[in-house]
């Protein structure tokens, strides 16, 4: 962990002078900045009294500032890449997550005791809540896949299970070097492995690196006998790690891994994580003596020990943090690595849809399907042909409206079918049904998102910043009736009998003859932009255009609609909400349905942070604004409640003023 900053540093003092004689420490800027935040500042020269060296790991410049320490008497500091890295390795140019800064060694290097086996072997490790975090992150890594590095595939089918798993490792690297190890070990390894399994297939994982061909491994072909073979597919080592019977390792990562999903791996060097009656070790650290849970070994090692950052606040946080950036970001990879083809987009859509789907292999743009390779096509919401994945604005869009050409901050793609077509099931739908399961920390999580959008007035659009207040409403049951966008395609594919704005408040004052009737006009139909403009006053008691959406679901006791969005904010808020068509949050039991929702929502009981777990956290993907980057929707939330969104340019405000002199057509813009 290194020493921590001092109270009067961390009250802004001057930082920790720290020498280096690696020229990574003054071009990496990633790694700059997280030894900043730890409370250091990184120099040439020579240090003085109280100052310390940094260097890398054992890497091979390494010596350099351990002769200078030693010859100034400085403490040495030495800095490696936490266990959770980035996407890719370091030699592609990608930036770390996160770091692990020790005083006392380096974590795989046995010969002396490091700050994380100090943890390890020293502290109590008992504490409930930091047990139940380690706990959920590791349950997080099994079911996002996530890995050191994370850009690893789950749509490979795995080898047929029982196979025998041998991790191979790049030559040369530090872990095996301090380990004592070479190729003859890695060969008596795979000698153990047929010894102990002499009728089990044998698997040769090969690193990342040497895939990516930076590095070449310890084995080579004319190591393997029958029976074996090398393994280097993309593909997530917890599909591996599930159907392999036994795990051999010399010190790689993947042998921590392999004890998080459940084995007991072989070791034939000397890991951080051997010693602590975790593993089967061939060569045994006398001085760990120790017998740790996994739980414990995950909570020292990826939630005491490392310092992790956040590019999205640019500040230090919690491993948790970190977990929500890299699951936005290996989803994204995940689902644009082999590029996509848009169909019938249109023009101002474009830029908005390269910065969402086009960062790994650019999208391409065309005006109908057709052979396009591996690439996937896709589609705008119901103009997507069947053959397509359609994409849609998220639910928490943007501030401002799409009318009026505000770039959206968070888009949804479905394979199924979209959201507010109830005729078939959509992805949001399978995502609900899945919901009921949540783990703990996914249910909090959602509470904590519940929380923020609710205290911060957050809904799709955001436009209450400089709206005037709500007047004095009249006392008595409130109902807010939201009025919608006639031709849209949630009416159109999701109502029932009732279908317009005015059959909509009929019904709501039919059914509530005594209630307070509050109609508040759809925005895009208030700016002229949409059809469904209509006299409401002679069915509702108060009229409210321009009203701020939030602020009115906190003065109501009840919300009825057809199927408008505003339904589920009011959930959120703790509303009653009764729908007199099927929007995707009616029929599992949250809501008074009266429309055609379809039998098959009805079988399942759903709870608000599942629903909201799945429509806010699993559908959507969140794009930062600020960085141009994939990101957890915590951070799109804090966006939108900050202001820090960009605005429309004057082409596009123009634009939208011309759509609304054509507000019957949307279709030649939407």
């Amino acid at each position: 962990m290194g020493p921590a900053p001092s109270d009067d540093q961390a009250a802004g003092a001057r930082p920790r002078r720290l020498y280096v004689y690696n020229g990574g420490f003054l071009t990496q800027g990633r790694v700059r900045r997280i030894l900043e935040l730890a409370g250091y500042d990184i120099k040439l020269g020579l240090p003085g009294d109280g100052d310390m060296v940094g260097v890398w790991g054992m890497s091979p410049t390494a010596p350099r500032g351990e002769a200078v320490a030693a010859r100034r008497d400085a403490p040495v500091l030495r800095v490696e890449d936490a266990f959770l890295r980035s996407l890719f390795p370091g030699r592609d140019g990608e930036p770390p997550v996160g770091l692990m800064l020790d005083a006392k060694g380096v974590h795989f290097d046995p010969a002396r005791p490091s700050e994380l086996e100090e943890l390890l072997a020293t502290h109590p490790l008992d504490d409930t809540a930091l047990l139940n975090r380690a706990r959920d992150a590791m349950a997080r890594l099994r079911d996002s896949h996530l890995t050191k590095y994370a850009a690893t595939r789950t749509d490979i089918d795995p080898p047929a299970p029982g196979y025998v798993l041998v991790i191979d490792q790049t030559k040369g690297d530090a872990s095996v070097t301090a380990s004592r190890a070479d190729r003859n070990t890695f060969r008596e390894m795979l000698f153990e492995a047929r010894e102990a399994h002499p009728a089990a297939r044998i698997l040769i994982r090969s690193h990342p690196e040497t895939r990516a061909g930076h590095r070449k491994g310890y084995f080579e072909p004319g190591d393997l006998s029958e029976g074996m073979e090398f393994h280097d597919e993309p593909i997530s080592p917890w599909l591996l790690l599930e159907g392999a019977v036994a795990v051999y390792t010399v010190s790689s990562q993947l042998g921590f891994e392999a004890i998080l999903a459940g084995h007991k791996p072989h070791v034939f060097g000397q890991p951080f994580y051997a010693g602590w009656g975790l593993t089967q070790d061939f060569t045994p650290l006398d001085r760990r003596q120790r017998n740790l849970t996994r739980a414990q070994l995950f909570a020292a090692a990826m939630i005491l020990y490392p310092r992790w950052y956040d590019p999205f606040r640019d500040r230090l946080c919690q491993l948790e943090e970190v977990l929500d950036a890299l699951e936005a970001q290996v989803r994204a990879w995940r689902e644009d690595r082999t590029g996509w083809i848009a169909c019938g987009m249109r023009l101002w859509k474009r830029p908005h849809m390269q910065r969402y789907f086009g960062q790994q292999v650019a999208v391409r743009f065309r005006r109908a399907p057709g052979d396009f390779g591996d690439r996937r096509v896709m589609g705008w919401g119901t103009t997507a042909g069947d053959d397509m994945v359609r994409v849609e604005d998220g639910f928490l869009r943007s501030r401002g409206l799409g009318a009026e050409l505000v770039p959206p901050v968070s888009l949804v793609l479905d394979d199924l079918g979209i959201y507010y077509d109830p005729s078939a099931p959509s992805r949001l739908e399978r995502l609900i049904i899945a919901s009921k399961n949540l783990r703990p920390d996914q249910q909090r999580r959602a509470e904590r998102l519940i929380r923020r959008l609710t205290e911060d007035g957050l809904t799709k659009y955001n436009l209450g910043a400089g709206l005037p207040p709500l007047p004095e409403l009249p006392a008595g049951r409130r109902i807010l009736v939201p009025g919608q966008v006639e031709d849209d395609a949630s009416i159109r594919l999701g109502a029932g009998e009732v279908r317009t704005n005015v059959a909509l408040l009929a019904a709501a004052r039919a059914a509530n003859p005594d209630a307070v009737l509050i109609y508040k006009p759809h925005p895009d139909v208030e700016a002229g932009l949409r059809k469904g403009a209509i006299e409401g006053e002679a069915l509702a008691d108060v009229v409210l255009p321009g009203a701020d959406p939030a602020a009115l679901l906190d003065a109501v006791d009840e919300v009825w609609t057809m199927t408008s969005g505003l339904g589920f904010e009011a959930l959120l808020r703790g509303r009653k909400v009764v729908c007199l068509g099927a929007p995707f949050y009616a029929g599992w039991g949250l809501t008074t349905d009266r429309g055609p929702v379809p039998p098959r929502r009805r079988k399942h009981r759903v709870a608000l942070p599942a629903l909201v777990h799945a429509t806010l956290i699993d559908y959507p993907r969140y794009w930062d604004p600020v960085t141009g980057a994939p990101c957890p929707v915590e951070v799109v939330a804090e966006r939108l409640a900050e202001g820090r969104i960009p605005h429309p340019g004057l082409a596009n405000r123009l634009l939208a003023k011309l759509q609304g002199v054509f507000a019957s057509q949307a279709h030649l813009w939407r």
